[in-house]
């Protein structure tokens, strides 16, 4: 049986839920994830009030020995593109409770697997189609805009919904929240130069990294998008991120190596919205 589906809770609610604990997998060690970007893990408030993960096991089971990862640091060769990558989603995202298999249609031969979690953060990602028992989202892996399909009934999956998205204008320079139809934030900000713009598309925030090694943003939001001129970054994937930045002259700026740079005021908002809340970049 599926997973019922509920709101997000208010603001209040997710902060208070916002953790301090520390993933030691990752401390010291995330600059060599992000574009220009680096930190220690925070795990940040659940991706919103969810229901109890519909019951394992009553989904045929598949063999995820051998199958590429689906993370910020897999290169799937079997995802397709994106369908859609400048529409809006109903705002359901779901959260991987054990890693499954990602499949190249709706009871399809299976190409990869997505982990229960992405950076030491619980994996919560964009439900973009259904069909049936199956769900498609997106994938945080390169290429950009990949997609699959997992399956939804019978599997360790919790369902919830998210009354968030992202907006941001790349040549605009400009960052909106949206609250369902209600704008509640919009800041200039700084994006990828010309040499390493900013990707587009339709993404997702992935994870919620606290900073620990320099001092240029207090959070870091890796979204499940890459560079496009980068294919490592320090020696890892080049995984473009929302962050913040200690010179407010970058805000307005086509300066970054592909990341968002936002001001702290911005920051503080994003950083409370749930995980798998869409991120239009376009």
């Amino acid at each position: 049986m599926t997973a019922r589906t509920r709101s997000a809770p208010s603001a209040p609610a997710r902060r208070r839920a916002l953790g301090r604990a520390r993933s030691s997998l990752l401390a010291g060690g995330l600059a060599a994830l992000l574009t220009g970007c680096g930190g220690g893990a925070l795990p940040p408030a659940p991706a919103a009030d969810h229901a109890a993960p519909a019951p394992a096991g009553q989904a045929a089971r598949v063999d995820l020995t051998g199958l590429p990862e689906a993370s910020t640091f897999g290169h799937l060769d079997g995802a397709a593109a994106d369908p859609a990558p400048q529409v809006g989603t109903d705002g359901v995202v779901l959260r991987v409770e054990h890693d499954v298999a990602v499949h190249d249609a709706p009871g399809g031969a299976p190409f990869a697997r997505l982990p229960a979690t992405q950076l030491g953060n619980p994996t919560w990602v964009p439900l973009i189609a259904r069909q049936g028992g199956w769900g498609q989202v997106l994938l945080p892996s390169r290429p950009n805009s990949s997609t699959g399909w997992i399956r939804i009934d019978g599997a360790p999956i919790t369902q919830a919904r998210t009354p968030y998205h992202v907006d941001v204008d790349v040549d605009a320079r400009r960052l909106v929240v949206w609250e369902g139809d209600r704008n509640v934030g919009s800041w200039t900000v700084g994006v990828g130069s010309s040499d390493s713009p900013t990707p587009r598309g339709r993404t997702y925030l992935m994870a919620a990294i606290e900073e620990t090694v320099t001092k240029f943003s207090p959070i870091i939001l890796p979204l499940g998008t890459h560079s496009e001129t980068f294919n490592s970054y320090g020696g890892g994937p080049g995984t473009v991120a929302l962050h913040g930045w200690p010179d407010p002259a970058v805000f307005g700026e086509a300066a970054s190596d592909g990341c968002v740079r936002v001001p702290p005021d911005a920051l503080r908002l994003l950083s409370t919205l749930p995980l798998g809340t869409l991120v239009l970049l376009h």
